[in-house]
């Protein structure tokens, strides 16, 4: 399956929120991902993704490994997605390491979750925040076939266009990265951010 996902700036978290919760209503989730890569940051490299994240939320805590190959669009960054539910998240990471996997970098992500139908299309959308970086972002996504992928991803952007956003609000940054920026700031820079 393909992630078909577009991911804005929110310049207005709580109307974006009302609007959502019209549609669906949200469930707040907190996301702590790890994700690994080979000591080279070879995965990183093409563009490749491995994750184990743990979701706690108000009905429990849950995990799952995640593995996304190289991007299929370039504009969008949609990848192809593989992911599993896994029992026991220590276990998984004392798998990857022994495999030969490191950590590269952990964080966490403040979510609210909206699931709805839409343009004939199951959509997840998701506000974010993570605390180390700045703003607010909303992904709106939906899994679909390969061939799906360039409709999928119109039906994305008419969600988006619904609430209000346009062209310029469109952004590709991965949250790796950011974190990572914000990381190699001096630790006085990285305290007037927070």
């Amino acid at each position: 399956m393909i992630e078909a996902e577009l991911k804005v700036r929110v310049h207005d978290p709580e109307g974006v929120m009302r609007q959502l919760e019209r549609r669906a209503p949200g469930r707040a989730e907190v996301y702590q991902d790890t994700y690994f890569d080979t000591p080279d940051g070879a995965l990183r490299g093409e563009g490749r993704e491995l994750r184990v994240r743990t979701v706690r939320g108000a009905d429990g805590t849950r995990a799952v490994l995640t593995y996304k190959g190289t991007p299929v669009d370039e504009s969008s960054g949609s990848k192809p997605e593989h992911e599993t539910r896994v029992d026991d998240p220590d276990a998984v990471h004392a798998m990857l390491r022994d495999l030969g996997y490191v950590p590269s970098i952990a964080f966490e992500k403040h979510c609210r979750n909206h699931e709805f139908e839409s343009h004939g299309r199951r959509m997840l959308a998701t506000l974010v925040r993570v605390p180390e970086v700045d703003g607010t972002f909303l992904e709106v996504e939906a899994l679909v076939e390969e061939e799906e992928l360039s409709a999928a991803l119109e039906d994305v952007r008419a969600v988006l266009d619904d609430l209000g956003f346009v062209e310029r609000d469109l952004t590709t940054e991965l949250y790796t990265d950011a974190v990572t920026a914000v990381r190699r700031l001096p630790a006085t820079e990285r305290g007037r951010r927070a």
